[in-house]
């Protein structure tokens, strides 16, 4: 009698275990908690600076077609191919035009070098009409969402909330409250920490995206438990078992 309460204690331990672990906060789990209507210019004109190794897709048009055809360089003959050559920005944030030469872009947004690239061309072409397209805006989202992975963007302007919605939104294991940010900042790496909990977020300048941005979402406690004991449940269960076939056996 005395071993059979022992197992039943026993069981009885482990379920309040279990139960402890799942249990989730409702205030971990809500997204942009207390309404507000929020202004911030910042985020309004918020467009990602070019860096180096980013990839430039570049073309020159003109109401005269003729005389944007020597600024506009095509993959192949220019007969036979319609994609025009992409531009590689070096580790000095320099790009080479044709005819114009070498070209500082690193730091500017891609309007910024789409007006200083018309004031140029305005020497050579009357009315320049410039179209640039960042080619390798790509952002990655790790950790505790459904579907993790690199994502390449048409959209330059892409937020936090909308990068893990592509993701398929954050598992119920992850952490809202402590989103880790890695970005590339020129010769630095910076790491931010950001909640998603918070309407604050809407403030911050982090909350757009930059080209090749890292989200990692964290497992939360109740996850990094439940790891715990899943690596001990086996035993568990076999000891468990022993003894209720011992309590059959000393009947």
């Amino acid at each position: 009698m005395m071993i059979k309460n022992y197992v039943l204690n026993f069981n009885i331990l482990f379920l309040v275990i279990m139960m402890a672990t799942s249990c989730v906060s409702k205030k971990n789990v809500i997204y942009f908690q207390d309404d507000a209507i929020i202004n911030n210019e910042l985020l309004k004109n918020y467009a990602p600076k070019i860096q180096s190794d980013d990839i430039l897709n570049i073309t020159v048009n003109a109401l005269d077609a003729a005389t944007a055809m020597p600024f506009n360089l095509y993959q192949g003959s220019q007969a036979n191919s319609t994609r025009s050559i992409s531009y590689l920005v070096d580790n000095q944030g320099n790009i080479t035009f044709p005819v114009l030469g070498k070209i500082g872009v690193a730091g500017l947004t891609t309007n910024e070098l789409k007006d200083k690239l018309i004031v140029e061309l305005e020497a050579y072409i009357k009315q320049p009409i410039v179209n640039i397209r960042l080619e390798n805006f790509r952002v990655s989202i790790l950790g505790e969402v459904k579907s993790p992975g690199s994502f390449n963007l048409e959209n330059e302007k892409v937020s936090i909330p909308e990068a893990i919605a592509m993701a398929g939104d954050l598992s119920i294991q992850g952490k809202r409250k402590n989103i880790l940010l890695i970005r590339k900042n020129g010769e630095n790496i910076e790491s931010i920490r950001l909640d998603l909990t918070d309407k604050s977020i809407f403030k911050s300048p982090y909350y757009y995206l930059a080209q090749n941005d890292i989200v990692y979402v964290e497992p939360n406690k109740a996850k990094v438990n439940s790891s715990a004991i899943g690596t001990t449940s086996s035993l568990i269960g076999i000891t468990s078992a022993i003894l209720s076939l011992f309590l059959l056996i000393t009947r």
